[in-house]
């Protein structure tokens, strides 16, 4: 469509038009002339794409993945993998992930979201906020309140990003766990938050007594934000899913299903199934497996927050799994144990292997829809916008 159509055209009928095609063809109309750079960067027609009819068949998956090229040095990638077919065809070259390490910690490297098509990539200390879309991503400007006092250790353990619905902005939290030499008596411990918010391009921090907050712990699928709401799993007075509320700034508890405690040789993964809390328990990776008795349990919240609500909606067979990643459609989306990704399917009962892999425990997924919210904004002071 050239800009000579475009002006003969009622505004609304173009933008109606235009808001059919690809972000790769947007990013391309951009240089047909002012009228339609302004009209495709304005924070009108960018809202109005994200909150468009879309389907499934519009979903496309995003994989992060390592792969050891020496002693303790990997290679990190992302995957852009059409959501379309079965077989999960790559729609683009694979890309490097940018600024985070190549150690082996690149093995747990942290991908959150979507929300509104952004998705936060960590190594916790390095944060990289990326359109998947259009490609562009920065790299978040680093916190003035990672360094500790002297005497003090500093323990990150929790991560999480979404939006603040009240402030319309985006943020990402960090969870810190505050100690002094454990060696020594009385160990002090506490917790430090620090929130970056992406309007004001700042961090801050809050501080909280031991005994505020339960215990955080790492797990390759959880740090879900939903209903503007960031999860994790902690243990205190039992497991429980802590939840912190972005527009409030306040964390709460969300009780377990009765089966689920510590030690009990299970492990757990949060996602969204149809538009649900859901939580999946499976057998520890490093036990060995029953198979008359190690079923994987998914459990759905009817009633997000109220503790008694959990209802058990899937009981799946035992697989070699090393954990799962996500849930998409009908598929329950699992990385093996020699990190092949794999496939169950609710409906056939049917476990499908993709010809995709990945060092054994460095796969995530994100499955996402094309949007052209940008990662940065105009105020802002840290890296500037790169492309790919």
């Amino acid at each position: 469509m050239s800009d000579g159509i475009m002006k003969k055209l009622p505004q609304d009928v173009t933008t109606c038009i235009i808001l059919r095609l690809a972000v790769k063809s947007l990013m391309r109309y951009k240089c047909i002339s002012k009228t339609w750079c302004a009209l495709l960067q304005s924070s009108y027609f960018i809202n109005l794409h994200v909150k468009r009819p879309t389907t499934t068949k519009d979903e496309l998956i995003l994989l992060k993945r390592s792969f050891e090229e020496g002693p303790n040095q990997y290679k990190n990638f992302l995957s852009f993998l059409s959501g379309c077919d079965d077989d999960h065809y790559p729609i683009s070259p694979n890309i490097d992930v940018p600024y985070l390490s190549t150690t082996f910690g690149s093995v747990t490297q942290h991908i959150m979201g979507p929300y509104n098509g952004l998705i936060v990539l960590s190594d916790n200390e390095h944060v990289v906020l990326l359109n998947p879309s259009t490609r562009k991503y920065n790299l978040l400007q680093p916190s003035p309140f990672e360094i500790c006092p002297p005497g003090f250790d500093r323990y990150i353990c929790g991560l999480g990003f979404g939006i603040d619905f009240t402030m319309n902005d985006y943020k990402f939290v960090r969870i810190n766990e505050i100690s002094t030499d454990p060696y020594k008596d009385p160990c002090v411990r506490g917790n430090k938050v620090e929130v970056y918010e992406l309007n004001i391009d700042a961090w801050r921090e809050e501080y909280y007594e031991e005994e505020k907050l339960p215990s955080v712990y790492w797990s390759p699928c959880a740090e879900l934000f939903y209903k503007g709401v960031c999860h994790w799993f902690a243990s205190g007075d039992g497991e429980v899913i802590l939840c912190f509320d972005m527009s409030t700034d306040t964390f709460r508890n969300i009780k377990m299903p009765h089966t689920c405690f510590f030690p009990n040789g299970m492990c757990y993964g949060l996602v969204i199934l149809n538009d649900s809390l859901t939580l999946i328990c499976y057998r520890d990776p490093t036990c060995e497996i029953d198979p008359l008795t190690d079923v994987i349990d998914i459990w759905t919240m009817k009633d997000y927050g109220v503790n008694d609500t959990w209802i058990m909606g899937y009981t799946i067979r035992p697989l070699p799994i090393e954990c799962p990643l996500t849930i998409w459609n009908d598929l329950l989306i699992l990385q093996s144990k020699s990190g092949q990704l794999i496939s169950y399917n609710f409906i056939s009962d049917e476990v499908k292997e993709y010809t995709l892999h990945g060092y054994p425990e460095s796969l995530r997924v994100i499955v996402y829809k094309e949007s052209l919210t940008p990662t940065l904004q105009e105020n802002s002071q840290g890296t500037q916008a790169q492309g790919f």
